[in-house]
């Protein structure tokens, strides 16, 4: 179906952000026929494509988001900037989530109580990308300051469930092939659980790797940037044109917990399933005994982010009070009745078993477990349970989700997690599982 710049604006979520699209693709030279178009769709496609094939690969990107935006609603804003620089993300266009701060482009944190507030000023995850040559296509839809109520957005794999959150657009425009990678932000577990969601590869390094300056803090102890693109070997294809370490593929075993952390029964079979295929394709797995901390772990996060979001958001309940979104007023008034002795008590538990997963690492550098707790739940009231997350978010640790080799229904991810500042050897270990799952049969997880 072919959409006018008139079908746009009268039914995309993004309406507002048709004039900058009409005048970016006037750049390009008009419109693509089915035959001129470049076949770019994964971060990859496009590191490999020349200047000049990047630049008509921008404008299908915008077909494809005039096509697929009314139906997803993966955008807040699309208002595609001019190119700022040469380098080795020169002309590809990336999307953030709209609590990142982006010079005169809205900043809305998914609330109406900001509705039409431009940025002052970029933040630095977005000076990087752009100094790097890349071109911001515009603000992805978040959950109300990135916690719990949800936006539009709908699961591009089935429309008629969530696509996760609380990064949910920057998930669904990676889903639905409108952006090569987009930049997204975890909590607890909102950056793993949408890529499980959504099937695709979602990436949260180590936490404070990359700069938080300018992002809506919510915890700042647990808040960490984070990347989507459509495979690992996209993921270690940004993060070398990002400038960090590469470093090597390396043999060594893999670790996964017995019993399996608490999940629905269909991923607790994809998983056990998936283990089991890796083994007969000759990785190295061995049985570790952390399921009773990470449930632990993930409680102490949700107590330490609810006393810190409390703390930052009590402010924003005095100056707007019933108007302000209801899960984010109750935080606040639940989160200041936290008494500091508890919330200490939690950060200590966390630092003792950073030192506990430390020495566990040493025997199995990278562990596998769920990458959320089942399929993406029906309807978008909810975006999911981060249960599986939340433990390596309060840890600080990388994490990375893959998709499983399902045969049939929603898509559900393998998350593998490394010891800090280990982000090169689990981006590799990553590819080579990602390798042996394309490799091996599908698998069945009814």
């Amino acid at each position: 179906m072919k959409f006018t710049r008139r079908d746009f604006i009268k039914t995309s979520a993004a309406a507002g952000a048709a004039a900058g699209i009409s005048e970016f693709a006037a750049l390009s030279g008009g419109s693509l026929s089915a035959a001129d178009a470049p076949r770019l769709v994964t971060f990859s496609d496009w590191l490999r494509a020349d200047r000049e094939t990047r630049k008509r690969g921008l404008e299908l990107c915008l077909q494809r988001i005039r096509e697929l935006e009314p139906s997803i609603h993966a955008w807040a804003k699309v208002q595609p900037e001019r190119p700022t620089a040469d380098g080795p993300l020169s002309e590809i266009p990336f999307g953030a989530k709209d609590i990142i701060e982006t010079q005169d482009l809205a900043t809305e944190y998914g609330s109406p109580l900001y509705k039409g507030r431009l940025g002052t000023k970029d933040a630095a995850i977005i000076r990087e990308m752009r100094n790097r040559g890349a071109i911001l296509l515009g603000k992805t839809v978040t959950t109300a300051f990135a916690y719990r109520t949800p936006g539009p957005t709908r699961n591009p794999r089935n429309l008629d469930h969530t696509p996760g959150g609380s990064s949910s657009g920057s998930a669904a425009a990676v889903a639905a092939g409108m952006v090569p990678f987009t930049i997204g932000e975890q909590t607890r577990g909102s950056m793993i659980r949408p890529a499980s969601y959504c099937g695709i590869t979602g990436f949260k390094p180590t936490h404070d790797l990359l700069s938080m300056e300018g992002v809506l803090p919510f915890a700042k102890s647990e808040d960490t940037l984070g990347l989507y693109t459509h495979t690992a070997a996209d993921m270690i294809a940004l993060w070398r044109a990002l400038g960090h370490p590469e470093g090597g593929e390396e043999q060594f075993s893999f670790g996964a917990p017995e019993p399996i952390p608490e999940c629905e029964p269909e991923m607790a079979n994809a998983f056990r399933q998936s283990i089991s295929l890796l083994r007969h394709a000759g990785v190295v797995i061995k049985t570790i005994n952390i399921s009773g901390m990470l449930k632990k772990l993930e409680a102490a996060n949700d107590l330490i982010t609810t006393y810190e979001g409390a703390r930052f958001h009590e402010a924003r309940l005095k100056e707007f009070g019933d108007r302000l979104d209801q899960p984010v007023a109750t935080l606040v008034r639940e989160g200041l009745k936290i008494p500091t002795q508890r919330y200490d008590e939690a950060t200590k538990f966390v630092s003792d078993n950073r030192v506990r997963m430390a020495e566990i690492f040493k025997s199995t550098p990278v562990i596998l477990t769920p990458a959320a707790t089942g399929p993406a739940p029906s309807g978008i009231s909810t975006t999911g349970d981060p249960a599986m997350n939340a433990p390596w978010t309060a840890l600080g640790t990388p994490a990375i989700s893959i998709p499983m080799p399902i045969s049939n229904g929603l898509p559900l991810g393998l998350q593998m997690t490394a010891d800090l500042r280990q982000e090169s050897r689990l981006l590799h270990a990553a590819i080579q599982l990602q390798a042996r799952f394309k490799a091996g049969p599908k698998i069945s997880p009814a």
